[in-house]
Parts: structure tokens; sequence; C-alpha cells
């Protein structure tokens, strides 16, 4: 058993809070990574503040990036030393996992979701008493973390760690949402609603498979002029223009893809309505659970609207991960501009800037 220092969210709406707790020696197939930088996602904030049925107290983080340092019986393919990505949980037995699907995993919810072992136990405790960790299979708002190896993509190069970090959900899924789903012929269209850090990786891969149209969707104007520089020919605020209008001003009979990025409910509502004929709009975007939204049926009947989740960008993280990071490296793939970092202690002002819209992604460094 190690000491480490972690952030723990003791109750809803709480601020995380460093303390000191108990990490657990490995068990077969689980590995432990020294932390180095952990991004902050939209989710980790909405479980904190109750939206998610994660169990509390317990230690948040799905974006970690580190360094191997020891690991049970059975691990394979990683050595001491190895840089390492951390990504989502999954079982890797289930018809989905077994058909290349580990987005799908059945047990998706409750294995990154349940902040626990599929057993039930945690790889956390706290004066004894046990602790929820292995969020998403990692828990990496800590200094240490038990990890599952499914989580784990083994990186080569020198990609700083605060740049990698948010490879493994944020980044993955937005520009997972464009290359793996959609996929975009060169010179098709693509309206992204919100350009936080999901929304900015969807533009960035759509300008990499030639999009001709990249339509950016938010009211922040930063982020409107940010998302030129990335990616988009035009941007859209919503709380000025009329959304739907202008996206069929632009492209003469609506987009061929669109994609919810915000979890926003009228932003859903336009990324359907500004389709054209036969066009997709992907669903990223996640607002608190129970939410629903009203669609015209005949709107998406009658033209051969298509309206589909999708988890983690449907990426494959010790595939995708490499080739995002080979993207980055050729200039193509700029990331880093969308990260500002911060020291792990202040991790509360880093969620709150991230929450009033002054830092698209923040990371933090341990």
């Amino acid at each position: 058993m190690t000491t480490i220092t972690a952030a723990v969210v003791e109750s809803e709406r709480a601020d995380f809070a460093l303390e000191e707790v108990d990490l657990d020696e490995p068990r077969p197939d689980e590995v432990v990574v020294k932390i180095e930088a952990a991004g902050i996602c939209h989710t980790d904030l909405t479980v904190r503040d109750g939206g998610l049925p994660t169990p509390l107290p317990a230690v948040l983080g799905h974006e970690g990036a580190g360094v191997v340092e020891r690991f049970g019986e059975g691990v394979q393919g990683l050595s001491e030393g190895d840089r390492v990505s951390l990504s989502f949980d999954y079982c890797g037995g289930c018809p989905n996992c077994e058909a290349g699907k580990p987005f799908y995993c059945h047990e998706f919810g409750p294995r990154n979701f349940g902040a626990s072992r599929p057993d039930g136990t945690t790889a956390l405790s706290r004066k004894g008493k046990s602790l929820h960790s292995h969020f998403f299979g990692q828990s990496a708002f800590a200094s240490r973390a038990v990890v599952p190896r499914n989580s784990i993509t083994k990186v080569s190069g020198d990609i700083p760690f605060a740049v990698l970090a948010p490879f493994g959900c944020g980044i993955q899924t937005g520009a997972g949402a464009v290359m793996n789903v959609m996929r975009p012929r060169p010179g098709d269209t693509l309206v992204v609603f919100g350009l936080g850090g999901v929304g900015m990786s969807a533009v960035m891969a759509a300008k990499v498979v030639g999009c001709q149209t990249i339509i950016g969707v938010d009211p922040n104007p930063a982020r409107l002029e940010l998302s030129q520089d990335l990616g988009t020919t035009h941007g859209i605020d919503p709380t000025s223009e009329d959304v739907v209008e202008k996206v069929m001003k632009i492209t003469g009979q609506g987009a061929h893809f669109s994609l919810e990025m915000s979890g926003d409910i009228r932003a859903l509502q336009h990324a359907v309505y500004c389709l054209a004929p036969a066009g997709i709009c992907g669903v990223v975007g996640a607002p608190p659970g129970g939410t629903e939204v009203s669609l015209d049926v005949n709107d998406i009947l009658s033209v051969g609207r298509t309206v589909r989740g999708i988890v983690e960008g449907e990426s494959v993280p010790s595939t995708f991960i490499p080739q995002l990071v080979s993207l980055w490296e050729k200039g193509l793939f700029p990331v880093d501009r969308l990260i500002e970092t911060f020291d792990f202690d202040q991790i509360n002002e880093a969620a709150a800037r991230a929450e009033k819209g002054e830092v698209i992604k923040p990371v933090l460094t341990l």
C-alpha cells in the first residue's frame, strides 16, 4: 500500500479537496501509473455536481497521462518507465468488445461510472475506509493510479504529458466523431455545435480529412475566432443569428453532417434541422441524466435524416491515440492551442474557469 495525494469529491457540488489517501498494490492485469498530467473534462464536473450516478465520495479524473511504475501478474506489452495515455475501461469479452467496439461495451456504464472494480472493490482507501476509485478505469486526479491494462495505451515520442492527457477522452471523442463515425469525404460540409475541447478537436479533424465547409456554432466570440485559425470556414453566434437559416444560406441545401458537442437541447434541435436530406447528426454533448429533447418526427422521416449517439468518438484508444499523436507531431492537429495548464492544487480554480468558458481545456500538472 502506498500513500498518495488525490483530489477527493466528498459530496454533490463540493469542491475538490486534496488529501493523502492509500493506494492498493495492483492486482493481476492492473498497472500502477505515476500521473504526470490530467485533463479536466465536462463529465468530471457533471459527476461532481450530481448530474450522473457515480457514487461519492470519489476520486474522479479520466484524462490521465503518465509513466508506468509497476504492474500485477499477467500484464503484457508494457515495461516500467513507459509513457502512457489513459482512457476508458471495457470488459474485452462481451459481443461488442469482441467485435472491436469496446466503446459500446455491455459493461461500459458500471466500469466507467461505477467508480469501482467490477467486483465492487476499490484501489483507494482513506483512514481504513474504502474510497471510490477506478473512475473510467483510472481516477486520474491523483499522484498515482491503479489502472486496468485495457485502459492503457503506450505512446512513443516526446509529446508533453500536458498535451497528451486530453487525448484519452475529449480529444479522441471530437476527432473520432469525425474520422471514425461521420467519415466525411473531401468537399463535404460539417457543422459543429459547441467549440470546447471536443468541438475544436472535431474542427481540426474535419480540416485534416478535407471538409470544404466547416461551420462552428458557439456564443463565445473568442472561441469562434480561434476556431477559424484551427479550421472553420464560417462561425455563427446562436444568440444573435438564426442558426438553421444561416447554415442553409451558407450551404444552399443544408449540411451533410452535424455534431452537437455542447449538451444544450436547443443546439441539438438546430443540429438536426440544419441537415441536408439524408444528413447525419451525431450527439456527443452530455446533459444531466434524464434530459429529454423534442423533435418533429416528420422533419426526420421525410428527408431521411439520421440522429445517432457517439461515445468516445468510437475510438479504440490503443490504435487511434497514436494516430492522433502522429498528426500532432506533423503539425496537423495543434491541440496544444486549446490547453491551459494548472498546478494540481489549483484544481478548483481550473474547474471554475472552465465552467465560465475562460479556458477551453484545463490540464492539471502533477
